[in-house]
């Protein structure tokens, strides 16, 4: 299963398995505080750029995808507090709030949907207390049909970004951008990253550019070379983590 990241234990839900199964909300996001970044759909990029960067990644722009910048050392989430606080009034990416849930593809042969869904048995927050997943006729409860609608929502909008990429790709719009950062004589280089070039999106033949008009392609990018205004407030908020972690060591010594 692909981009799982912070899924520890990911099993497909099962009725009978699960059928007593039982979850309360656990009020922190823990589970998302060593991830540096996350993939991110087109639909979330207007919301996402007023505090994220919005890049993306991938080894080649071939096989490059849209992802929220969140940190910039490995395994820190610069938007969630030692506590498990997601920063207030902060987006958090879809990515993150569809966990412990997750939508993956079947094996290919596979009676049903092409689709199942999965849980996470490393959630903290399942267990004998909370609201039921199943009733006790074994019909999905109110909690869980809304869950998997928003599973299915999520992997519409996958969808439609890639088909945004594929857009991206053929009109050879995504340039390298390597993003190098100086903090008290270190240097901190994250590659493997690209961006819309804006001067190949100004060459854009009017044809093309009716066609991004019309299915919000330019809005999409717009929102992305917007957002890449936020990276210097991602780097201000290493700074102040790190300040924080200085005056903590202080205290200890």
């Amino acid at each position: 299963m692909a981009e799982v990241l912070f899924y520890e234990r990911p099993v497909p839900l099962n009725r009978n398995d699960h059928k007593d199964l039982r979850i309360k909300p656990i009020p922190n996001l823990k589970f998302a505080s060593t991830v540096h970044s996350v993939p991110l759909t087109g639909v979330e990029f207007p919301a996402a750029a007023r505090d994220i960067p919005i890049l993306f990644g991938g080894l080649t722009a071939a096989d490059a995808g849209p992802m929220a910048l969140l940190g910039l050392r490995e395994n820190e989430n610069l938007f969630v507090d030692a506590d498990g606080r997601w920063e207030q009034n902060m987006y958090i990416p879809a990515f993150v709030r569809r966990y412990p849930f997750i939508l993956a593809e079947k094996p290919a042969g596979t009676e049903g949907d092409d689709f199942t869904v999965f849980l996470d048995e490393g959630y903290e927050g399942f267990g004998a207390e909370g609201d039921r997943l199943f009733k006790e006729d074994g019909t999905d409860s109110e909690l869980l049909t809304n869950a998997v609608k928003f599973l299915g929502e999520f992997q519409q909008h996958v969808g439609r970004t890639q088909w945004f990429m594929e857009q991206l790709r053929k009109h050879n719009l995504l340039e390298p951008r390597n993003i190098r950062l100086e903090k008290d004589g270190k240097s901190i280089n994250l590659n493997g990253l690209f961006v819309v070039s804006e001067e190949k999106l100004r060459q854009l033949d009017e044809k093309t550019t009716q066609e991004f008009l019309r299915e919000g392609v330019l809005g999409w990018i717009y929102a992305h070379l917007l957002s890449l205004g936020n990276i210097d407030r991602v780097s201000m908020r290493l700074s102040q983590r790190e300040q924080a972690e200085e005056a903590t060591s202080a205290l200890k010594n």
